[in-house]
């Protein structure tokens, strides 16, 4: 199946890793289903599409974290599109930067509602519509971080929630394995968005210094997102690891 009668799905497609994944893939050909917690943001990223592209976009605001609002959202893409070859699980949020002691339940609660519960829901749809279509079948990228192997300071909902969805990628790998799912994730390390913007000007460090950190283009991370949907379903990329070079990860702390 060549990509221009693929569909694909990316949570998260507001801005960010997101937005620039789900405009890559319907520069590649792809049907896109696009959620995000905000219409306004996901119908701006439609109208970020050339005019050629923009009927291969349908954005739906979705909640990830709610098992009704994430299966309306899936059903609404099948609806569109006749089935799903391939989910982008990028959809994800952090705490604040504060002390253990001092992070509340509710703020906890917010980053494994989005960041686990959220990526255990839209995977359980995807398994759902790709056991049953007809070609069987699809791929699945999890957005992880190497945040999960080298935590950064006051950190722990994020840590926490991306380490188990290396668990959860594992998982669903061997559970897809007999119904032609491929299940891989991504490992990003400070890509150029405006979510690392303040690591330009200086971000909390293990040691407990201020320190500025190397970024990356985010057409890195695309093309590596681009290149494990390409491959056939015979062939699987488990886990892939993209980051600025210099940045302090190997060796962190």
């Amino acid at each position: 199946m060549d990509e221009s009668s693929r569909v694909a799905v990316v949570t998260g497609a507001g801005s960010g890793i997101g937005r620039a994944v789900a405009l890559a893939l319907a520069a590649a050909g792809y049907r896109v289903g696009l959620a995000g917690r905000t219409q306004d943001k996901l119908d701006a990223t439609i109208a970020l599409a050339p005019d050629a592209d923009r009927g291969r976009l349908h954005a739906r605001a979705t909640d990830v974290g709610d098992p009704v609002s994430v299966r309306a959202f899936f059903d609404a893409v099948v609806d569109r599109f006749g089935r799903i070859d391939l989910l982008f699980n990028n959809a994800g949020t952090g705490a604040p930067a504060v002390p253990f002691e001092d992070l509340t339940y509710d703020q906890w609660k917010a980053v494994v509602d989005a960041n686990l519960t959220g990526t255990f829901l839209c995977m359980q749809q995807a398994f759902r519509v790709m056991k049953a279509q007809t070609p069987r079948g699809g791929r699945i990228v999890n957005n992880g971080s190497i945040s999960a192997d080298a935590p950064r300071p006051h950190s722990a909902p994020y840590t926490s929630t991306k380490h188990a969805v290396t668990g959860l990628t594992k998982s669903a790998a061997l559970d897809g394995r007999g119904f032609d799912i491929a299940v891989g994730q991504i490992d990003i390390g400070n890509a150029a968005t405006d979510m690392t913007t303040r690591m330009r000007s200086g971000i909390l460090q293990a040691h407990g210094a201020v320190a500025a950190e190397p970024v990356m283009d985010v057409r890195n991370v695309v093309d590596a997102v681009l290149f494990m949907a390409s491959r056939p379903l015979d062939a699987n990329v488990l886990f892939l690891t993209v980051m600025a070079t210099e940045m302090p990860y190997v060796g962190r702390g």
